[in-house]
This record gives C-alpha cells, sequence and structure tokens, in this order.
C-alpha cells in the first residue's frame, strides 16, 4: 500500500476514534466494567444489547460473554464462536477461548476442548496440562509416552497435570526412582505437602505411610530425633529422614548438618551426596561458612539449575577460581552460554593466568548492554558508552501503529485508567512485528505518556540502538532538585527509578508500594518523620512531588547507613537495610561478586539492573564513557557487631 494512503487510512481512523470517545461513550464502557465486577447481570445485558461506534466496544460483549461462562446455564456457543471470528487474533478472542476452555474442562466436555483448544496462541500452563488430560480421556494414550519423555522437566508443572501423572504411574511407566525425585523436589519448596499427591502414586511396598509423612513435614526436627534404630532398612525410612533434613536445612543448614552427621553412614552413597547438594545451596543462601565444603562433598550428584547456580556462587563467595570453573563447567550447555556464567568463567581463566581463554569468553557478551555485558565489555578494555544510532521510523511506520487496533483500543484503555487491560492489549499487538514498527509504537506510547510500553517495546528491537526510548528522563523539572539537595547522583536515582516503576506515577505493586519511587506505606511515614514532613498521611505517597521527596531522601538516608556505598544501598532500598549488611562478608568482597550472591532472586536482579541503569544514564547526561566497576567498586567487610 502506498505511503499516502497508509497515511490517509490513520487520518481517517484517528478522526473515527476521536468521534467515538465522547463523554457518554465512555461512560458506556466504565458503567459495563462496573457492572461485571459488582455481579450486575441486568445492566451488563442491557448495556450489551446497545451499540456504539467505541474503540473499546469489544469489551461490553466480551464481558457479558464472560459472565454468562461463569453462570450454570448452558454456554451461548453460537455467539462463543461469533465474537472469536469477529475478534479474531485479538487479545479479547485468547482470554475468551481461555475462559471458555476452562468451563468445558470443569465439565469434562473434552471433546469440545479439543476442538476450540488449536486456536489457542499462547495457552498457559494449566491450559497445556488440561489438553493433555482430554487428550486422554479421549483414548490418545501417545501422551503418555511424551509426558513421560518430559518427566524431569515437568516436575514444577500446574496441578492440572496431576491426572495425566497418576495414570503413568499407576501403569507402571514411572518407577519409584522417578516418583521419590519429584516428591524431593517438591520437599525441598515452598509447599512440601505437595509430595503428599506424588506418593500417593507409588506402589505400597515403596511408599511410606502418608500418616508418617504428616508427622514429618509437621515436626522435622522432632521426627529425626525418634527415629528408630532399623529405620536405613527400608528406602521410604531413609527418604522421609532426608525429607526431613531438608526442611530443617531450609531454615538452618548447620543444625541440618549437626543432624545429619549422626547417621550419615547408615545412607548409601547417593543419597549422602544428594544431601549435601541440599546442604550446600541452602547453605549458601544462609551464609554459612560451610556451604563450600558441603558443595564440594556432594560430588558429581545429579542437582537442580538453582543448586548448580549455587555452587558456583559458593565458591565466587571464598573467591577459589578454580572451583567457580568447575562448577560453572558442571553446569547444562544452555546454562554456561548465560552471560553471567560466560562472564565468570571468563574471570576464572583470568585468575588461572588464561587471558586468551578469558578474552574469548568475554567477546562473546561484550556487547549486551547488561550487567555482564558492560563487565566484560571492561575486561577488553571498553568502558560503557551507549550507541548514538536510533532506529529509523518511515511515514508507514507510523500509519500501521496509528492504524493498529489493538494499539488503539490500548491508548483507550489507558485514558480510562485501565492499565492492565491496556498493557495486555500493548504486548498482544506487538507480537511478530518488525523494528520498524516498534520504534513507532515505543514513540506513541511516548507521546502519550505511557512510559512504561515506551521503554519495554523500545527493549524489544537492536540493543544497539534506541537508548532514546529505553533510557526516558521524564518529569526531570520534579527529580532535578530533590537529587541536587539530598547530594545524590542523578543517574542512580534514574536508574533505580526506571527500574521501581518505569516512571508509572500511579504504579502500585502487590505488597503496597506506591508511586515512581515505590514507596511502601511504613517506610514513607518513617521517612517522613525523620525529615520532619508535617501534616504526611499515606495518601500523599501518590502525590509525584511527594514521593520523590520521600523516595530520594530514603535513598540519602540509607545511603549514609551503608557506607555511601551504592550498591549496598539498592539492595537495602529493595530488601531493607539490615538484610544488606548482613548480606557482606567477614572480608573485603568485589561488588560484583556481592551482587551475585545476593541470596534474593527479586533483589539480586534489582540491583545488577538498578547498577546497569545507573552506568547507562551516567553515559548519556554526562556524554562520556563510564565504568561499571568503578560504580561496584568494593564492599567493607560486616562488623563484628553484625556476625
Amino acid at each position: 500500500m502506498a505511503k499516502g494512503l497508509w497515511a490517509a487510512l490513520a487520518l481517517v481512523l484517528a478522526s473515527l476514534t476521536q468521534g467515538a470517545h465522547g463523554q457518554g461513550g465512555d461512560d458506556r464502557i466504565l458503567a459495563a466494567r462496573d457492572a461485571v465486577r459488582s455481579g450486575d447481570r441486568a445492566t451488563l445485558e442491557r448495556l450489551a444489547a446497545e451499540r456504539e461506534p467505541h474503540v473499546l466496544d469489544p469489551y461490553v460483549r466480551y464481558w457479558r460473554l464472560v459472565n454468562i461462562l461463569g453462570r450454570p446455564e448452558a454456554p451461548p456457543v453460537n455467539e462463543l464462536n461469533e465474537f472469536l471470528l469477529r475478534e479474531a487474533d485479538s487479545v479479547l478472542a485468547e482470554r475468551l477461548r481461555s475462559d471458555w476452555l476452562r468451563r468445558m474442562a470443569r465439565e469434562y466436555d473434552w471433546s469440545g476442548f479439543l476442538k476450540v483448544y488449536p486456536d489457542l496462541r499462547e495457552p498457559d500452563a494449566e491450559l497445556r496440562c488440561l489438553q493433555r488430560n482430554a487428550r486422554l480421556e479421549l483414548g490418545d494414550l501417545t501422551v503418555l509416552d511424551e509426558v513421560r519423555t518430559r518427566w524431569m522437566e515437568l516436575a514444577d508443572s500446574h496441578t492440572a497435570c496431576e491426572p495425566v501423572f497418576r495414570t503413568l504411574a499407576q501403569a507402571g511407566h514411572l518407577g519409584s526412582d522417578d516418583l521419590w525425585w519429584r516428591a524431593r523436589r517438591q520437599i525441598d519448596s515452598r509447599s512440601p505437602s505437595n509430595a503428599r499427591t506424588t506418593l500417593s502414586w507409588m506402589n505400597a511396598a515403596d511408599a511410606p505411610a502418608l500418616a508418617d509423612f504428616d508427622r514429618m513435614l509437621k515436626s522435622p526436627a522432632a521426627w529425626l530425633d525418634r527415629l528408630p534404630p532399623n529405620f536405613a532398612v527400608s528406602r521410604a525410612g531413609r527418604e522421609l529422614a532426608l525429607a526431613a533434613l531438608v526442611r530443617i536445612a531450609r531454615e538452618d543448614a548447620s543444625s541440618a548438618y549437626a543432624r545429619f552427621a549422626r547417621f550419615e553412614e547408615r545412607l548409601g552413597a547417593d543419597e549422602r551426596a544428594y544431601v549435601y547438594a541440599v546442604l550446600g545451596h541452602h547453605g549458601s543462601l544462609q551464609g554459612a561458612p560451610g556451604a563450600v565444603r558441603w558443595f564440594r562433598a556432594a560430588g558429581k550428584t545429579p542437582m537442580s539449575a538453582e543448586q548448580r547456580a549455587w555452587r558456583v556462587r559458593a565458591e565466587l563467595r571464598v573467591e577459589d577460581w578454580r572451583g567457580v570453573q568447575a562448577a560453572i563447567e558442571g553446569m547444562t550447555t544452555a546454562e554456561q552460554a548465560q552471560p553471567e556464567w560466560t562472564y565468570w568463567l571468563g574471570r576464572a581463566h583470568a585468575a588461572q593466568s588464561r587471558p586468551a581463554e578469558a578474552a574469548a569468553l568475554y567477546g562473546r557478551i561484550a556487547t549486551l548492554p547488561n550487567f555482564y555485558g558492560m563487565l566484560a565489555a571492561e575486561e577488553l578494555g571498553s568502558p560503557f558508552a551507549p550507541p548514538v544510532r536510533n532506529g529509523n521510523v518511515t511515514t508507514e511506520d507510523t500509519a500501521r501503529v496509528d492504524a493498529d487496533p489493538g494499539l488503539r483500543r490500548a491508548l483507550a484503555l489507558y485514558r480510562l485508567e485501565m492499565r492492565t487491560e491496556g498493557m495486555r492489549e500493548w504486548n498482544w499487538s506487538l507480537r511478530g512485528q518488525d523494528d520498524g514498527f516498534l520504534i513507532a509504537a515505543a514513540r506513541l506510547a511516548l507521546r502519550n505518556e505511557i512510559y512504561d510500553r515506551a521503554i519495554n517495546t523500545a527493549e524489544r528491537t537492536d540493543p544497539q540502538a534506541n537508548y532514546d526510548l529505553r533510557f526516558l528522563t521524564p518529569y526531570r523539572q520534579l527529580i532535578e532538585p530533590q537529587v541536587r539537595q539530598q547530594g545524590l547522583d542523578m543517574a542512580w536515582v534514574y536508574g533505580l527509578m526506571r527500574q521501581e516503576s518505569r516512571f508509572i506515577a500511579p504504579a502500585r505493586s502487590s505488597s503496597g508500594a506506591q508511586g515512581l519511587m515505590q514507596v511502601m506505606p511504613a517506610t514513607g511515614k518513617w521517612v517522613a518523620r525523620k525529615i520532619g514532613l508535617s501534616g504526611y498521611h499515606q495518601g500523599m505517597l501518590t502525590d509525584p512531588d511527594t514521593n520523590v521527596l520521600l523516595g530520594t531522601s530514603y535513598m540519602r538516608l540509607i545511603l549514609e547507613d551503608l557506607d555511601e556505598h551504592p550498591v549496598l544501598a539498592s539492595a537495602g532500598y529493595n530488601a531493607g537495610p539490615g538484610r544488606a549488611r548482613k548480606w557482606r562478608d567477614e572480608r573485603p568482597l568485589e561488588g560484583a561478586i556481592y551482587a551475585e550472591t545476593i541470596p534474593f532472586d527479586e533483589t539480586r536482579d534489582y540491583v545488577k539492573k538498578v547498577m546497569a541503569n545507573a552506568v547507562i544514564y551516567a553515559a548519556m547526561l554526562e556524554a562520556k564513557p563510564q565504568s561499571l566497576k568503578a560504580r561496584l567498586g568494593t564492599i567493607s567487610p560486616r562488623l563484628a557487631t553484625e556476625r
């Protein structure tokens, strides 16, 4: 299509959209949303019967159909199919199809399920499990072979997979080793009671009494203290003892080791190695001094991906580079290719006087604009400087974006403060799009001050371009005076704020953190008292000025409390200053090692991203290369009183 025609089409659509967005049309959409939330069926039916040329009209019909699917009467198959056809390849069609499939699964309509399922674009874990159930229920036994082949990777599957797993076990396709492997994984988790179901699938000769399992889980220490002399005679007896050790190790690995030492010799070599892997993993998370020794005692026993990662981190913490190399080389090929392990393997080679091997590894990731890519590039002598090129956006690209129905719906949803629905529409519209479309969409989001979508959309494009979109600096007139007053580094503040909220002023986390700087209510109250902010109340957190005042003041307070070190302060901002202090070592520690060995997954990822963000912002704000290694610096030892 000619560019001029695209532009004309975009103008026509824009004018139609403008006309359809009158207050009356918006009122109908909002009223329908409120009706479905409150269960007001009559109002929802009435509003759905009305038709207005509003860009969000499909939502009213979608809400009505979802409401019907949740009721006991038979679903309106013709209406459902008509909607799916009319709104084909939309996020609403995907969601309605998912809801319909779940209804059919509840009613055991497996034949209908398998007719609808193939049109689902992105099935979630539950629906993938239900599809296997449907095939099995209709006599397709090939599903058993598929699941058996993938047994190891399905260990953490949705509970909807359990009927297929049960059938697989009862048909004899899973041995006791397979089931004990799954039970061990479940016992070493936040939901250990899930192992009870797995144990129920075992042959009676192999399984422990479920009542014994329940008693062990309720009080693992007491269970171990009362172990009968002949507990090791049976597999079930030994496994329950191992399970009790695991539950204790999750709280106190050193205590678990002390108990393990009492009967270690009564276990088989593989069982001892398993316990040592568990002790090494949880000991590393807890900073236990025996963690490295325990991991080494585990030898080459099979480990989970998380255990393999913490085996490397344990060696890093003591800076045993030979041990780091061995632990990384014990990972899977895919794991070794990840930037963090590529970098640390390079460091291990460099520390052992193998510069060529190190340089080759650094070269694999040095162009990545992330924490480890930057560190690798510095090892090769290139501190970070952002590329200046930006992707080209043509008139045709802009017209395609302006005419995209999903993005038009997204903008309308954001305007009505329906952010979750808007984000779904936006992300759905980006699937499979080229860089020209993505960059134009990012600029559309920026024009509408939807900063998170601008950043996230730009991040889907060439990683060496579009830094102006990926690292925005909105609210600068509000932020800069506070940064100067607090004596903070502007790049660090922007780097932290980008990670916290993506510059969405009304952002609210599941834990209650609010605003641009995601200030927790209790933190806001404490900081307001510290800085003498009179008249403060929790509602003020939604005000961008107050939020930034409290957030930057908190950054200054914890920076002063944590050695003026931005790595410690970033960790403290996310997880609390007490934890940031506790995670230090008894000796000085390289900042990158401290960051990589933070025991909280969220905080570890957060600190690395905040520090990488700060380097990029500094390079852009100061227009000169920046060193991430210099920012990471060295972390001072824990004080004797903190040990």
